[in-house]
């Protein structure tokens, strides 16, 4: 059964999607970008903090679901310059307990939406 899920505590969508789909206990989230959810204000002061409120919006749209960090089994990670790699890393790390952390990709990509420098999606399970 596909369930939607949204969240007034993470970004609305700017697209004809949703914030993620929980189906039979497993949810996929859409791409966050550091979209304030409150001014819908993009936050670019610096790669670190950007990604810091791409993670804030995926952590409300687990809460939506019943879930945290600890229930994701796979992340997705866009960047736009790999030179950013490890600062992204940094701040996506400290979201995590390194021995129960997902499986995860990075990909070095052209152009994200709002030309941003950086897109992350998971999905997790219950």
């Amino acid at each position: 059964m596909k369930k939607i899920i949204n969240t007034p505590h993470a970004p609305a969508p700017i697209g004809p999607y949703n914030q993620a789909v929980l189906v039979n206990d497993i949810l996929y989230t859409s791409g966050q970008i550091a979209l304030n959810p409150e001014t819908m204000e993009l936050v670019l002061e610096d790669i670190k903090s950007e990604t810091n409120q791409v993670m804030e919006n995926l952590k409300a749209v687990l809460k939506a679901a019943d879930m945290t960090f600890e229930n994701v089994f796979k992340a997705s990670i866009f960047v736009s310059d790999m030179h950013n790699f490890s600062k992204i890393n940094e701040v996506y790390a400290t979201y995590f307990n390194e021995e129960t952390a997902p499986a995860r990709e990075t990909v070095e990509v052209a152009n994200l939406p709002k030309f941003v420098n950086v897109e992350i999606s998971m999905m997790a399970s219950k």
